[in-house]
């Protein structure tokens, strides 16, 4: 059997099911500030896109439906300054800032289909 502190974990990224790709990557760039690193497909049917250490796989679904779940968990180091940023730019958000009871303050918003990501910075 192996040692599992003999195993190093590498890069590691949510992929999120988009109904379409330039909607979805005006959102994840635009808005959020992201840059694609990669794509694959014509047309376009995957995207990698990353921000510093952040990194989110875009992958086209037509029929995809989202669900109530987070998909993704963001950690910044200023969620009110990234939350007021979302306001201004008409994202939607689905839980509002808040301070939670173990340490992280944070909130929920939906890319344009409704895909939740939980962003939250430790206090």
């Amino acid at each position: 059997m192996n040692n599992p502190s003999q195993i190093s974990f590498g890069r590691i990224a949510a992929t999120v099911p988009v109904t379409e790709m330039n909607r979805a990557l005006g959102f994840y760039v635009d808005v959020l500030g992201m840059q694609k690193v990669f794509e694959n497909g014509d047309p376009v049917g995957f995207v990698i896109l990353k921000r510093d250490a952040g990194e989110i796989h875009l992958t086209l679904s037509k029929k995809h439906v989202a669900t109530d779940r987070n998909v993704a968990h963001l950690i910044v180091n200023n969620a009110q300054a990234l939350y007021d940023q979302l306001e201004k730019s008409g994202a939607r958000i689905i839980k509002g800032l808040r301070d939670a009871d173990y340490g992280m303050r944070g909130f929920v918003l939906a890319d344009p289909d409704g895909n939740r990501i939980d962003v939250g910075q430790e206090l």
